[in-house]
């Protein structure tokens, strides 16, 4: 094979419809991770991240964990829900589209899990590592 040859060959694995693909893939893979969809996530990926961004928060101000921890555990759920959309929509069509209802419905259901997530805080099952050091 010559260089043309290699390069004709890379070009066809590598084309344009491919990497898209693959790009919609990763995006869809790292939202499932994060969302709310896979059952497993909450305890190796969300809350552990949670807990660390609202562990560091807490240090400049106690009072603020549970907000903090609360709001990121949130903000996890629904950038993985939205990262799946953006994945399956952008392999589907040209354009990616977001609109107010999908929006409307990641936010209920991560409020939901949310609101799971902080009964466990209030009632002191998840505590600040200031707390159990």
């Amino acid at each position: 094979m010559n260089k043309e040859q290699v390069v004709r060959f890379l070009n066809k694995i590598f084309s344009r419809k491919l990497k898209k693909n693959i790009n919609s893939g990763i995006l869809v893979t790292v939202g499932y991770l994060l969302s709310p969809l896979s059952w497993w996530n909450d305890a190796f990926l969300n809350i552990p991240i949670s807990y660390f961004i609202a562990s560091l928060l807490s240090i400049f101000n106690r009072e603020m964990f549970t907000a903090c921890f609360v709001l990121t555990y949130m903000g996890t759920n629904v950038l993985g829900l939205i990262l799946m959309h953006v994945g399956v929509d952008s392999a589907l069509h040209e354009n990616v589209r977001l609109d107010r209802k999908v929006l409307i419905k990641y936010l209920v259901v991560s409020v939901v899990y949310t609101l799971i997530i902080a009964y466990l805080v209030i009632i002191g099952l998840i505590k600040p590592i200031q707390e159990i050091l």
